[in-house]
């Protein structure tokens, strides 16, 4: 492996965040506190800060009332799948991406283990379509588009939203209309109990696989308007499991079927976060800091062919960022947002398997974001929003002849909405301008784009909640880093990758106050999408030589289907979710390509997902299980690329419980509780059954 005598640029982040992390504080310190009297909006409040949601029924323990100062007011046309802390509780997940896969009309790529990657598309759409919020600003990743979502733990999480399309309320900033799905990630706000001025909480996970996972979570109130939170954990695993392998030759006999253990999964991993969180009462505001530091060393089990192993991949992770957010009234009818953020991400990959070119790459990005979104209220039900983007990004990296990408970036937006008891409809148009320098060689042309997008729900029945809904959208993804300029197969003349999407949907709820059916939500969508300008690699002439062209043309139709029920049978309450997915996703790039109106690889015709949770009295059981159909591990639709259906069962039991006027929860889970052996992605095995065991404290 040649490498560069240039040395990556190094702007001193690490001062540079720590400077601004002072600045911060000394700003917010030096908000002074206003008066405003609360609304009245009392919750009973039966469960602690940390772990909400989880009722503890015992009179004994009945906590004191609180007040919510200010009110919810729903504008969203079509609303979003959302898990809150308490669904996030009953799965057996330890990280974002295991929770996701609960979501209708997703797609989980899952490379095994603790740390394998984990990344998930949007009905179909491919991974790069799709954006992910962390506290209402996106994570980035110029070089590849992809984001990992393993690498973000469920620890600081209090709730995780999806929409298809984008989130329909115009009040956004500008790069949220900018894909074709999103998923937002919204960690915990610290919240105090009359009397109290800080909340401390500890826990301890251990398990399959030598996992063991400390995290602690501290939160002071500094004044009635500002509180500061800590939140940290450590994960360390083996990655060591047992699989089976078994494959079929093309005549459909035996050629392999051993049983052994994953090698080189192991996983050591530290997570920091801090967040200062303030409130502008006089504004009707609030503001938001908060600074992130992922720092990992894991193995990368390779994939296993013809019965070899390969298990000489090592990757080192540094993500770091620190952003800003601001959000209040200016006037009555005129509301701010303004959002910033700088990140740093260093990326160490080596590959010493002497069976393949040996690899020892470093990669650093960096990205500074601001944005300014305003939305202002022309009348009852009507307002207007206007919204700017900027996005500063750069690729640094150790290979020979790299050409040391920058890309510059500006959003904007115009949007309107019309909101009334029976009809909701929003509209908006998104303009995307893109520049490209390099230090070297060719950089790729100027790209400006204007994509629209129009939302629309009007409720059937005056006296039900009984709605239909629809939106279209058409919208693009731009050429990675990677995709443009990587050696020797990045093309800088690459054009954007276009998704057009159509949905029509119902939706329907129902509340019962009395008798032991509560509750009834059930969403039924169907969809069409398609995908032209696809980026795909392809062969070119030399064999091993590739480069990625503008050829594939992907149409998807689909059904989502859930449905939610909710029980209370004296002390016991029970509820249940059910997910149901049909995806006919089809390559039409060639019609002289045998594989021509096949289904493309790792789409299955049928999914679904089930949960169900009782609890009674502090106890918690729950029970989960996830069905991924057949499918296709290569274009072709033939028996030897052919890869059988897998579903898995998980089991849960919880308790909680006062120690000492401290709040005690124990848990143990089982999870793949049939030993079922499975890929998610062909020669990636996952783990058979395995166990975990969680106890926290709160203090």
């Amino acid at each position: 492996m040649y490498y560069c005598t240039r040395t990556l640029r190094n702007s001193g982040q690490s001062a540079f965040i720590s400077f601004m992390v002072e600045v911060c504080i000394i700003f917010s310190c030096s908000i002074q506190a206003q008066e405003l009297k609360p609304k009245n909006i009392v919750i009973n409040k039966t469960d602690s800060l940390i772990t909400r949601g989880k009722s503890i029924t015992d009179s004994v323990y009945q906590l004191k009332d609180i007040i919510v100062v200010g009110k919810i007011i729903n504008k969203e046309v079509i609303p979003a799948q959302v898990m809150t802390i308490k669904d996030i509780e009953r799965l057996n997940a330890l990280s974002v991406a295991d929770a996701i896969r609960y979501f209708s009309g997703v797609q989980l790529k899952d490379y095994g283990g603790v740390g394998g990657l984990k990344t998930i598309n949007i009905r179909s759409m491919g991974t790069n379509h799709m954006g992910v919020f962390y506290n209402g600003i996106q994570l980035g990743n110029a070089q590849n588009g992809q984001v990992d979502l393993g690498k973000f733990s469920l620890e600081n999480i209090e709730e995780i939203s999806l929409y298809n399309g984008q989130k329909s309320n115009v009040f956004q900033s500008a790069r949220d209309f900018g894909s074709a799905g999103t998923i937002y990630l919204q960690t915990r706000t610290p919240r105090f109990e009359e009397g109290k001025t800080s909340n401390f909480r500890a826990s301890l996970r251990a398990g399959s696989f030598g996992l063991l996972n400390p995290a602690i979570l501290m939160e002071q109130k500094i004044n009635e308007d500002l509180s500061v939170s800590f939140n940290g954990e450590w994960t360390n695993a083996s990655g060591k499991y047992k699989f089976r392998y078994r494959r079929l030759n093309p005549l459909g006999e035996v050629a392999y079927d051993t049983t052994a253990v994953r090698k080189n999964g192991d996983m050591n991993a530290t997570r920091l976060e801090a967040s200062l969180d303030g409130k502008l009462r006089k504004q009707n505001g609030k503001w938001k800091i908060h600074a992130y530091n992922y720092n990992s060393e894991r193995g990368v089990p390779g994939a296993i062919v013809n019965n070899v192993w390969r298990n000489g991949e090592r990757l080192w992770d540094v993500n770091s960022f620190l952003q800003g957010s601001l959000e209040m009234d200016v006037t009555k009818r005129y509301r701010t947002r303004i959002n910033a953020k700088y990140a740093v991400d260093k990326t160490h990959y080596v590959n010493n398997d002497y069976r393949l070119v040996t690899i020892d790459n470093i990669y650093k990005q960096k990205e500074i974001y601001f944005s300014s979104a305003n939305v202002y209220n022309l009348m009852k039900n009507l307002d207007i929003s206007a919204s700017y983007d900027f996005q500063w990004n750069i690729l640094d990296a150790d290979l020979k002849d790299f050409p040391f990408p920058t890309r510059y970036t500006h959003w904007g937006s115009l949007a309107t909405s019309y909101n009334s008891d029976r009809f909701k409809i929003q509209a908006s148009i998104l303009g995307t301008f893109v520049h490209e320098s390099v230090e070297r060689y060719s950089k790729a042309p100027d790209k400006n784009e204007a994509t629209p997008a129009v939302f629309a729900a009007y409720k059937i029945l005056r006296n039900e909640s009984l709605w239909l809904q629809a939106f279209y959208k058409k919208i693009f993804r731009m050429p990675t880093f990677n995709d443009l300029y990587y050696t020797d197969m990045g093309n800088a003349n690459l054009k954007p990758e276009y998704a057009t999407q159509y949905n029509l949907g119902i939706n329907y709820t129902k509340e019962f106050n009395r008798g032991i059916y509560r509750r009834l939500n059930i969403q039924v969508d169907a969809y069409y999408n398609e995908i032209t300008d696809k980026i795909i690699a392809y062969p070119k002439g030399q064999q091993f030589r590739w480069t990625m062209l503008n050829l594939g043309k992907v149409e998807i139709k689909g059904i989502d289907v859930s449905a939610i029920n909710s029980f209370q049978i004296e002390q016991v309450q029970i509820n249940s979710k059910l997910q149901y997915t049909y995806q006919k996703a089809q390559d039409f790039t060639n019609p002289a390509d045998t594989y021509y109106g096949d289904q493309i690889p790792y789409i299955p015709w049928h999914s679904g997902s089930f949960i169900a949770g009782a609890d009674w009295r502090g106890w918690s059981f729950n029970y989960s299980f996830i069905y991924v159909g057949e499918r296709y591990n290569q274009q072709e639709n033939i028996r030897y690329n052919y890869t059988q259906p897998w579903y898995t069962h998980d089991l849960s039991l919880a308790r909680v419980f006062m120690l000492k006027k401290n709040l005690m929860k124990v848990s143990c889970e089982v999870n793949n509780v049939m030993n079922q052996n499975y890929d998610v992605i062909l020669n990636y095995p996952m783990p058979l059954r395995n166990y975990r065991l969680s106890v926290s404290i709160e203090l």
